[in-house]
């Protein structure tokens, strides 16, 4: 059987997908003064054309105040019942192997005509790195509960809040940047003991180049946020002997509930969405856990609520946003080149295991045994437009295929369909309907 159009384009862009570093940065370019995120300065002063480097496409350029929730003006949507003609449409995206997968798109490009289309949305698996999407809810919604009536108070621990990377952040081999102001240098490396940063830089190196070494000091954070409310930070002393000296199965009982009661209390399903344990082992040895599962409808109801502000409140789901916003080189679903032009808010995971196969090389994104990949993203074309205005979730388990490059092959067809589906929209103003058409 000859391959299909679409794995042929995905081969094409595996072979892209490998030449590449797997990391992608997040939040708006001018947001360095506002967050104190070093790494921000980098790109602003290469887009101002003050550092040689590489500048970004269009769609990663929007500044704080272009990056904002688009739904606080319809709270009470949910989910329709899905559309079944967009429905079967994905599904024959999905090719052969469409039980392997579970996808669930929201189509808002038209407000007067929302779409939503889901194929196997109940399909559970572990999420891998987009569990941290609860672990930011769970941290703001910590904020919130300290400080619910002063944003000020929220910005300022963000900002002045400075943890010192311990034994929690035992290992991780993903790479995190360094800026020194004074050098006018950045630098790249996994996160050690010792490091130290400020919480809104721990939550970028988090959802941006998915540190989870990053996850588990922030994961350690909400222990204490739990234990001292609004009296956090703690003190250096406090602090050391609440974690020297809680039996580690109250730790569980505390970290259990910080991180699962967010979930439920802004109306999500926790048995659809959990984040049961530390993204490290030594998080892991240290504090019980238990275990982490998603579906693409529980993680499309997530974006939903933060495109409505309803993760938490305005602000903080604004700023989960952001968090999102990706400014950097694009991996996965993101790295579709249909996508050069969008604002992509979004996060990834992937989790992948072989076994002993005869003729069979692993590698990675690849499994035999497993091969979880986990997306999540907004999407709004052209960026500054928004005349295509979409929420999906996909998830993936595929094995022996490349998975980064099969996620990203979905985000052009999807995206392609879509297009073709709001032609209208699309069309520029002097543009005859009929030469759309024809194209």
């Amino acid at each position: 059987m000859p391959p299909s159009p679409r794995t042929i384009v995905a081969s094409a862009a595996a072979a892209c997908l490998l030449a590449v570093p797997t990391s992608g940065r997040a939040y708006p370019i001018d947001g360095g003064a506002y967050t104190g995120i070093g790494r921000l300065e980098v790109q602003r002063r290469v887009e101002a054309g003050e550092l040689a480097g590489r500048k970004r496409a269009s769609g990663e350029l929007l500044s704080l105040a272009d990056v904002d929730v688009r739904l606080s003006d319809r709270r009470t949507l949910e989910l329709p019942a899905p559309d079944p003609a967009l429905t079967r449409a994905l599904a024959r995206l999905l090719g052969a192997d469409a039980d392997r997968y579970g996808l669930a798109l929201l189509d808002l490009s038209d407000p007067e005509r929302v779409r939503y289309a889901e194929w196997n949305g109940r399909l559970a698996q572990n999420p891998g790195s987009v569990g941290k999407l609860v672990v930011a809810l769970a941290f703001f919604q910590a904020l919130a509960d300290a400080h619910p009536e002063d944003v000020a108070a929220r910005e300022r621990i963000l900002r002045e809040r400075v943890v010192t990377a311990d034994a929690f952040s035992v290992s991780d081999h993903h790479t995190v940047p360094f800026w020194d102001p004074l050098a006018a240098k950045l630098t790249r490396r996994p996160l050690h003991e010792g490091d130290r940063a400020t919480l809104w830089t721990y939550l970028d190196w988090m959802l941006s180049p998915s540190s989870n070494s990053a996850a588990a000091m922030l994961q350690r954070e909400l222990l204490l946020m739990r234990r001292f409310g609004a009296a956090y930070p703690p003190n250096a002393d406090e602090e050391r002997r609440f974690l020297a000296e809680t039996p580690k199965s109250e730790l569980g009982n505390l970290f259990a509930a910080a991180i699962q009661e967010p979930v439920t209390r802004n109306g999500l399903d926790l048995a659809s969405l959990r984040q049961g344990s530390f993204f490290t082992h030594e998080g892991k040895r240290r504090v019980p856990g238990s275990s982490s599962h998603a579906t693409s409808r529980e993680l499309l109801r997530f974006l939903l609520r933060m495109e409505q502000g309803r993760l938490v409140d305005d602000w903080s789901s604004r700023e989960i946003k952001r968090l999102l916003y990706q400014t950097e080189r694009r991996i996965r679903y993101a790295a579709a080149p249909a996508l050069a032009d969008a604002a992509v808010y979004f996060k990834s995971g992937s989790l992948y295991a072989c076994e002993p196969e005869p003729e069979f090389v692993c590698r990675k994104y690849h499994g035999n045994r497993r091969n979880f990949m986990n997306s999540a993203a907004v999407i709004e074309s052209p960026a500054r437009e928004r005349r295509l205005f979409y929420l999906v979730a996909l998830l993936s388990n595929v094995l022996r295929k490349n998975s980064a490059a099969d996620h990203a092959e979905l985000a052009r067809a999807i995206h392609a369909k879509l297009r073709a589906d709001h032609a209208d929209r699309l069309r520029s103003p002097d543009q005859p309907a009929s030469s759309k058409r024809a194209q």
